[in-house]
């Protein structure tokens, strides 16, 4: 029997866990090499791998382009492999393999491009990414619609910021800081992002419009993807079905949501790194993969293929972020690279752009080891 528990429990784990997170990573994955693969296809330079995942291939095929589709045993990321590429990973300059070319070959090969034609490859991407994104948060609201919960004020927690405010139970937001506020939703988003600042929320209440001078207070919150530090006001929304409602939008309304929602995304990654780097966030919130599955896990769960298609869509523009880093190994090192280039008038040494390819690997496995410490340490404390 405990053998039998056993295998129940890993099948539960498998598909509770780890299909749903490979189902995200691989639709994001191949989003993202695919932006390079059509980009690169449109400037004429032969692709010659096309690869979800690394190691052994488990299968594929070739196209008429002569491209070779593989999907291999590590699905954990992809690459694609130019003409005159000498490694996938870093898109280094194969000389051997460029002097044995033929004229045409050479022609139709990733360095012979220009620095904006490989510019533009490199960057198709990350733009991929953030394309994605926008199409699932618009495509959503599109078909769904938005539930949308007016920003009322239910109950005011005794001693709270917002009883310091002066806000009352009744209140109807109207905005904060001169924004317009929508929903319940939109006040939490401006609150959260700002602890410990005075701002001006504008409400409407029986006796008319009164703006009050509110300072949210900052408060250490425990999430599935580690601890967050927030501003709250201590409020509970309303609980009135009047109070709900299911906000439609036409194709161009739903496009602006998608990109409005992409944009947030954006926003509340740079704000966390500022505040990393100033030491007013911690590092617990960096995830792995490890962190990354259970929430995946848990959004199939919970939410169901909704949910996970949405998480989709944030990690999209995660990735897309992390690739636009200046550093070497990544789409932002080659970007980086590509303008000393336009700037010098040629490309750096081969033995440069080598040690710079070094650092920026060393640079990813460290992070690589980091978060997922991080995410050993995180799924430890929850035992």
């Amino acid at each position: 029997m405990d053998f039998v528990a056993t295998l129940w429990n890993a099948g539960a784990f498998l598909l509770g866990y780890i299909v749903p997170f490979l189902f995200v990573l691989t639709v994001v994955v191949f989003v993202h090499e695919l932006g390079h693969f059509l980009v690169a296809r449109w400037c004429g330079v032969d692709v010659k791998v096309f690869s979800i995942g690394f190691g052994r291939e488990l299968f594929g095929f070739n196209d008429k382009h002569g491209t070779r589709w593989r999907f291999a045993a590590i699905p954990l990321g992809g690459y694609v492999k130019f003409s005159g590429d000498s490694d996938a990973t870093s898109s280094t300059t194969d000389s051997d393999e460029l002097q044995a070319m033929t004229a045409l070959q050479r022609e139709r090969s990733f360095p012979a491009q220009s620095i904006g034609e490989r510019a533009a490859i490199v960057a198709a991407g990350p733009i991929a990414n953030f394309l994605l994104a926008i199409l699932i948060f618009g495509a959503t609201v599109y078909i769904f619609g938005k539930p949308v919960l007016a920003p009322r004020i239910d109950q005011v927690v005794a001693g709270s910021a917002a009883e310091r405010g002066g806000l009352l139970a009744g209140d109807l937001v109207v905005s904060i800081d001169g924004h317009p506020i929508g929903s319940f939703s939109d006040m939490q988003r401006a609150i959260s992002v700002r602890p410990n600042e005075t701002l001006s929320v504008v409400v409407e209440r029986a006796s008319g419009t009164v703006t009050l001078p509110v300072t949210p207070a900052l408060v250490e919150q425990t999430t599935p993807v580690g601890k967050q530090r927030i501003g709250v006001l201590g409020i509970q929304a309303s609980r009135q079905a009047s109070d709900w409602k299911t906000q439609h939008f036409g194709l161009v309304e739903s496009a602006k949501v998608g990109v409005s929602e992409t944009w947030y995304v954006v926003e509340r990654t740079y704000d966390y790194i500022a505040k990393l780097v100033s030491g007013r966030e911690s590092v617990d919130q960096l995830s792995g993969p490890i962190r990354i599955a259970q929430v995946s896990g848990l959004v199939a769960t919970n939410a169901g293929l909704l949910g996970l298609i949405n998480l989709a869509a944030i990690l999209s523009v995660s990735i897309g972020l992390m690739n636009l880093f200046p550093v070497p190994m990544l789409d932002g090192g080659h970007l980086l690279f590509y303008a000393i280039e336009a700037l010098r008038g040629r490309p750096l040494s081969e033995r440069a752009q080598e040690i710079g390819f070094r650092v920026g690997l060393g640079l990813v496995l460290m992070l690589m080891l980091f978060v997922t410490w991080n995410d050993i340490v995180h799924v430890r404390s929850l035992l």
